[in-house]
C-alpha cells in the first residue's frame, strides 16, 4: 500500500513528464487497426486501470510461469547479477525500462545497496501515476535511494537517459519480463540498437527473455483455464466501448492464444463468434466482422540462447552471462555494451 511521500522523500524524487499517449492517439490507432485488411489492436492499450489489475492477476495464475520464474532467478542470483554488472565499478546507476510497480526490481535494489551506500534509480514508464506510486513506496523503504523518473515512451526517454549518468558510475539497464518478446525480430534489433546508442561502452543491460519450449506449455500460459487472460484481452474491447462510444458485445468475441512454431511466437487474438457489425460512435465508424474473423492483439516472441547471443552481437552488445530458473523456462541475460557502432 502506498503512503504520502514525506518532505525528505520528495527531495529524493524527480519525475520528468515528457510526451505521453493521448486520447487522439488511441482513437487514431483504433481506427487504423479496425479498418486494416487484417484487423489488429496495439497491445500498449491493454493497460488501463482495470487492465493493469488483470495483468497482476495473470501473474498469479499457475500456468503463467514467467513472472515467478524471473522472480526465482532474482531471489537466487541477485547478488551475482549485481557483482557482474558492477565489474569493479565504484558505483552503479540503475535504469529500468517499463518499470511498472517495480516489484521484481527490489531484489536488484537490495543487492546494489548492499554493495554501495547510495543508489540512483531511473525508471521509465508511460504512466505518471505508476511512477509516483512505485517511487513513493521505494523511497519509504530504502533510505539510500533517490529516484529520477521519466514519464514517457521509450523513444522519447532513451535519448534523455544520459542526463542521469553519475560521474564514475556504470549504468545497469533493466528490461525485464518478456517485454522484448512483444517486439518482432526486426523491432527487437532496432530497439536494442537504440538502447545501445544511449549507453557507453562497458555499461550493462539485463534482458529478460522467455525461452522456446513445447507449444502446450506456452499456449497454457496465455490461455489459463480460469479465464483471467481472456478477461485481460477482452477488456481492450470494453475500453473502446467506454472511451470511444462503441458497442462491442464482449460475449460475441472469444480469446484465442496459439503458438506459431515457425515464427517462434505466441499470438493472441479476439475472434468473432458470429457475423456482426460493431459501431464506434466517436470515430463515426461501422466495422463488419465475419464469423471466425480475428483481431490480432499481441505477439510474444520466444528465444533460444543462440538467438539471444546473435541479437546481442547484432545490436552492439555481448552476452556476458545468462541465468535460468530451475526448470529452464526463462532467462535473465547480462549484456555488455561493447565498443563500436551496432
Amino acid at each position: 500500500m502506498s503512503h504520502p511521500a514525506s518532505r525528505e522523500e520528495s527531495e529524493r524524487l524527480r519525475i520528468h513528464k515528457l510526451t505521453a499517449t493521448t486520447d487522439d492517439d488511441f482513437a487514431a490507432d483504433v481506427r487504423r487497426g479496425l479498418t486494416a485488411a487484417r484487423k489488429f489492436l496495439l497491445p500498449k492499450y491493454f493497460y488501463d486501470a482495470l487492465g493493469s489489475r488483470l495483468f497482476d492477476a495473470i501473474c498469479l495464475v499457475p500456468d503463467y510461469y514467467l513472472t515467478r520464474a524471473e522472480a526465482d532467478i532474482f531471489e537466487r542470483h541477485a547478488a551475482e547479477i549485481v557483482e557482474r554488472a558492477r565489474d569493479g565499478a565504484r558505483r552503479v546507476t540503475l535504469f529500468e525500462l517499463g518499470s511498472g510497480s517495480a516489484a521484481k526490481t527490489r531484489r536488484i535494489i537490495d543487492a546494489l545497496l548492499a554493495a554501495q551506500p547510495r543508489l540512483r534509480y531511473v525508471p521509465v514508464d508511460i504512466s505518471t501515476a505508476a511512477l509516483e506510486e512505485s517511487a513513493s513506496a521505494l523511497l519509504g523503504d530504502y533510505e539510500g535511494l533517490s529516484v529520477t523518473a521519466y514519464a514517457a515512451d521509450y523513444d522519447t526517454a532513451l535519448p534523455r537517459l544520459c542526463e542521469s549518468f553519475e560521474e564514475g558510475s556504470r549504468a545497469l539497464v533493466l528490461f525485464l519480463g518478456s517485454n522484448v518478446g512483444n517486439f518482432d525480430r526486426a523491432e527487437a534489433r532496432d530497439f536494442l540498437r537504440r538502447v545501445r546508442a544511449s549507453l557507453r561502452a562497458g555499461d550493462q543491460l539485463l534482458l529478460g527473455a522467455d525461452l522456446k519450449k513445447e507449444a502446450a506449455m506456452l499456449e497454457a500460459a496465455y490461455d489459463d483455464p480460469v479465464g483471467v487472460t481472456a478477461a485481460f484481452n477482452l477488456n481492450l474491447l470494453a475500453r473502446i466501448n467506454r472511451e470511444l462510444d462503441a458497442d462491442f458485445r464482449l460475449r460475441a468475441f472469444r480469446h484465442v492464444a496459439l503458438y506459431d512454431e515457425r515464427e517462434g511466437r505466441v499470438e493472441m487474438h479476439l475472434e468473432s463468434t458470429r457475423e456482426q457489425t460493431v459501431r464506434v460512435g466517436a470515430l463515426g465508424l461501422e466495422v463488419h466482422f465475419r464469423q471466425g474473423e480475428r483481431i490480432h492483439t499481441e505477439n510474444s516472441y520466444k528465444y533460444s540462447l543462440d538467438e539471444l547471443s546473435a541479437l546481442a552481437a547484432d545490436t552492439g552488445f555481448a552476452r556476458e552471462h545468462t541465468w535460468l530458473d530451475p526448470a529452464e523456462r526463462f532467462s535473465s541475460n547480462l549484456l555488455r555494451a561493447v565498443n563500436g557502432e551496432p
